[in-house]
């Protein structure tokens, strides 16, 4: 079964391109970059964390300092990510701040991607549904598979 072997070694030297996570300030969110960031391990593949900024389409007429605010974010997304940058070994980790509501912004990320990790929830006033908005679309429209993390409740003693 030689040719058998040769197709199972292949196998394990693929490579998965990219796998994008959703970031934002949430417990969600959080759970999300950690689970992303041990498919990527596992899989060998580049990890694209990604925070959409949605600003400026609700409130057009504010005059908001656009690049103030994408600096913000920026940070947001690096206190966020560096969190995790002593588990990332040998993980590549990309930071992406766009621009466009998030579900929409995960969705077109989603196009380049082999896989797409969100939170169950992100920092939306509806605390108590079992999916946000945002995991709802990427999960209903998104170019690839899609996985929604619930962070894991505290253990008790």
């Amino acid at each position: 079964m030689e040719f058998q072997h040769s197709i199972e070694e292949n196998a394990k030297e693929e490579k998965m391109g990219v796998i994008v996570v959703g970031i934002d300030h949430s417990t969600e969110a959080k759970a999300a970059l950690g689970f992303a960031l041990e498919e990527a391990r596992l899989r060998r593949a580049r990890l694209l964390a990604v925070h959409a900024i949605d600003a400026f389409g609700t409130y057009p007429s504010l005059a908001v300092d656009v690049s103030a605010v994408h600096r913000a974010a920026e940070e947001l997304l690096e206190n966020v990510t560096s969190d995790v940058n002593g588990e990332a070994g040998d993980v590549e980790i990309e930071r992406r701040v766009v621009e466009g509501a998030p579900g929409a912004a995960l969705v077109a990320e989603s196009r380049g991607a082999d896989l797409l990790i969100v939170g169950s929830r992100g920092h939306g006033g509806f605390s108590g549904l079992l999916l946000g908005s945002v995991s709802q679309k990427c999960a209903d429209h998104a170019a690839c598979p899609v996985v929604i993390v619930r962070p894991q409740p505290a253990k008790s003693e």
